[in-house]
């Protein structure tokens, strides 16, 4: 894989590769001898193939950086919670084995992993962003601003960024530091891979103690995202105060529950037929 780099005036780099973006490999593998694997699945296929290295990191040491920084996020497609970044600026002569992309490692092997990498960092920050300000800004830009804050948590201060497929905005839009903005970074740079498992883990450890309060959304299990017994609670119970309402199966669930409480209020006779009519053509 022949790999190209760019510079802008601010000092920001970017890294790329000539080899294409795994999205446009998917279709030609579910079309060609593997027509029942979906294309979710063939992108996890791919990735697995995908070599977690430090060749990201050495780059950025031979221009001269010293502290470099991976960073990720995690929860970005969940239906509930917040979105989850780390920071992590790994201790340069040390190899943590095993390190890929946190949706690929069991549960078990993150929770190790995640040990090993607080062991052998330099530095290790974690932010979150909320439902509210998810709703209010997007997912994208809270994603964002999940990162740029666990950098500026670090308690140093990098001088390059490794970040998985986005740009932060760090110290501002307008004076980024170093960065390089990898695709699928936390399948081919050990330091975005480490951030990609201590935000795994802790947005982890946040769905399981919510669970019990939620108990109908199964989120132990879930965490979150749009598995069918979460599609199902939403379906027959309606979103909570901390599910993403700008997403579809939520909103889509929002509207079945108001559409559901409405006939049951027609039917109780709380609601008049006459001004239930109006109400329902004007809908």
């Amino acid at each position: 894989m022949k790999l190209t780099s760019a510079c802008n005036t601010s000092g920001a780099c970017r890294l790329s590769s000539e080899t294409p973006p795994i999205q446009s490999s998917i279709p030609a593998l579910v079309g060609a001898g593997a027509k029942k694997l979906s294309a979710a699945a063939a992108k996890m296929r791919l990735l697995k193939r995908l070599k977690c290295t430090l060749k990201f990191e050495k780059q950025a040491w031979a221009a001269g950086a010293k502290l470099v920084a991976g960073v990720d996020e995690v929860g970005r497609g969940c239906l509930f919670g917040p979105v989850v970044a780390a920071a992590v600026i790994l201790e340069p002569d040390y190899r943590i084995r095993g390190l890929r992309d946190s949706k690929l490692i069991a549960q078990h092997k993150r929770e190790s992993l995640a040990e090993k990498i607080r062991e052998h960092s330099i530095a290790i920050s974690i932010a979150s962003v909320d439902v509210l300000t998810i709703d209010t800004i997007n997912i994208y830009h809270a994603s964002r601003l999940a990162m740029l804050n666990a950098v500026v948590q670090l308690s140093i201060v990098p001088d390059h960024l490794l970040v998985d497929a986005m740009v932060v905005d760090f110290p501002s839009a307008t004076e980024r530091i170093a960065q390089t903005k990898i695709i699928h970074g936390d399948a081919l740079s050990c330091s975005i891979a480490a951030a990609s498992i201590i935000a795994k883990v802790e947005r982890d450890r946040m769905m399981r103690e919510l669970a019990p309060t939620y108990p109908h959304y199964d989120l132990a299990s879930n965490k979150g995202y749009s598995a069918p017994k979460h599609l199902a609670a939403l379906r027959d119970h309606g979103p909570t105060e901390l599910h993403r309402k700008t997403f579809a199966p939520v909103w889509n669930a929002q509207q079945s529950q108001e559409v559901l409480a409405f006939i049951e209020e027609l039917e109780d006779g709380v609601i008049e037929p006459e001004i239930a009519i109006p109400k329902i053509a004007g809908a």
